[in-house]
């Protein structure tokens, strides 16, 4: 008895020792857990990745979206992919996606720099670009493309005078068959050249030519399995023919570039800037006069900015109105009502922006032209810019993020048939346009599309002066089922080349050319 008396300090003791013992290491076994990441596909039989392919095996580099939304049905709305050796992180679905860009902005607000556009830009400019350069150059870009006019009346008339030439062109052809792909890029090309340089170019300049076709080739090659392959494998890949042909593009640019913006400068009068350029000019002389140090608005900056917006400004708008055409083509009922609702709202006088709200069909056709055509499914790549935890994953700082645009604008929980062009996604029961949530073709958050506005207005404008005065149909011979909505993928979404026929409407007048 009394020796189980001593014994009781020792066996508490003990089973206290013992306690603190097992809750550190309960403790210590919870932090230790590995964080949960975002799930991902394995190759089928084995149990680890191939180490050096990744998933490669298991997506289709030709319509890699197409594979990233088939991949998501498996693994949900945030997943893991190994493009090679590099892990990338997709966003697929309208709630997601927005979550990420719009509700974590900063933390999904940075561009992934990939290999062959790290080649285009090295980190100068506005697209490719990041941190307090890339801060700058958005925020005096913005600024002042605002100041001259991008989404409000000047703009307007740039745009309705340009109208004026598109439509010239298009009778040239006098109801034959054309390929209408290089017309329409001249046109919106010419829209944001005049907001940079104060001035337009007429349709058979050479120079003008070769720089859009140079651009329009280079935003194709960037998504080709080629330049793919070289981002996933630079020092492997780095030989490859299509890398060259790129950079030789990019060279030949820039020196056109050079050679515009040094006209701009000896015309350069700082009391009156007419342009984008000649604003850049002032500033960058005046933050050279006044010694600031570490200024971001240098020569490379200014060849860039006017490079990002050249290409970004010509090649989605006027890819957007090929498609618009090409639709209107291949369903002739959908035309039919657009040209009866021009009719009725407008006649034969001039079309202008106001006029959107009372024309809800054409409205509508245009947004769903945007939707259908999905012209950038997997929008341009985020980087994560710390560790973040979403959705109860945990991505690391520096994850290269897509955020899968197709998975939104053909989601079947937001879009009532999402794989037929139906301007009613756009429409209520009474016939009023109505927006949607996921309707996001100039992607969100922080790397939205600066020339949304500009672009919207654009399309609208273009597309129903077009279609005020022309009825487009296939070429003879063909019929409206032959007509291919097949997307020729590269880095935008491309129909594939194709003749439409632009019919001189009856009845149809001027009305466009008495416009500014």
């Amino acid at each position: 008895m009394f020796e189980d008396i001593l014994q009781a300090p020792v066996l508490f003791s003990l089973s206290g020792t013992f306690a603190t013992l097992l809750a550190i290491r309960l403790l210590l076994s919870f932090r230790s857990q590995p964080k949960l990441v975002p799930p991902g596909p394995r190759r089928p039989r084995r149990p680890r990745r191939l180490p050096l392919l990744g998933n490669l095996l298991q997506v289709d580099l030709k319509r890699l979206d197409e594979s990233l939304l088939s991949l998501s049905k498996t693994y949900g709305p945030v997943f893991t992919v190994n493009f090679g050796p590099k892990k990338v992180v997709v966003l697929a679905g309208t709630k997601a996606i927005k979550q990420a860009l719009i509700n974590h902005a900063e933390e999904f607000g940075e561009r992934y720099i990939t290999p062959i556009f790290h080649d285009f830009s090295q980190g100068h400019g506005l697209t490719f670009a990041n941190g307090d350069s890339w801060k700058e150059m958005r925020r005096f870009t913005l600024t002042t493309l605002r100041d001259f006019g991008m989404g409000k009346r000047l703009s307007e008339e740039k745009i309705i005078e340009e109208c004026h030439f598109l439509i010239e062109e298009f009778e040239q052809h006098k109801g034959e068959a054309f390929d209408n792909s290089k017309i329409i890029s001249y046109a919106a090309s010419n829209i944001i050249s005049g907001i940079m340089f104060g001035k337009r170019f007429e349709y058979e300049d050479k120079v003008f030519q070769e720089m859009i076709e140079r651009d329009h080739e280079a935003i194709y090659l960037s998504g080709t399995a080629a330049i793919l392959l070289y981002n996933m494998f630079p020092r492997l890949f780095c030989w490859v023919r299509t890398r060259k042909l790129l950079l030789s593009n990019r060279d030949k640019n820039m020196k056109e570039v050079r050679e515009l913006l040094r006209q701009r400068k000896e015309k350069l009068n700082p009391e009156m800037c007419t342009g984008l350029v000649d604003c850049f000019f002032v500033r960058k002389q005046k933050e050279e006069e006044g010694g600031v140090e570490s200024s971001h608005f240098t020569e490379e900056n200014m060849n860039f900015v006017v490079g990002n917006l050249f290409a970004a400004g010509t090649d989605t708008t006027s890819t957007t109105l090929q498609w618009g055409l090409l639709l209107m083509a291949k369903y002739p009922e959908i035309q039919e009502r657009v040209h009866e609702e021009l009719n009725k709202v407008i006649g034969n006088r001039p079309i202008d922006v106001d006029d959107r709200k009372n024309l809800s069909y054409t409205n509508a056709v245009v947004h769903e032209v945007q939707r259908f055509s999905n012209i950038a499914p997997m929008a341009i790549l985020h980087q994560t810019t710390q560790d973040i935890t979403f959705q109860g994953y945990f991505i690391k700082k520096g994850t290269a993020v897509v955020p899968l645009l197709t998975s939104v604008l053909y989601d079947k929980s937001e879009w009532e048939t999402p794989n037929t062009f139906n301007p009613s996604h756009f429409l209520d029961k009474e016939g009023n346009f109505v927006m949607r949530d996921a309707f996001l073709p100039f992607s969100a958050g922080r790397r939205v599309c600066l020339g949304e506005g500009l672009a919207r207005m654009e399309l609208f404008l273009f597309f129903t002066s077009l279609m005020q005065h022309f009825h487009f149909t296939p070429p003879p011979g063909i019929s409206e089922d032959e007509l291919d909505l097949k997307p020729m993928v590269g880095g935008t979404n491309n129909p594939m080349t194709h003749q439409l026929c632009a019919v001189r409407r009856e009845g149809c007048t001027n009305a466009v050319l008495s416009g500014p």
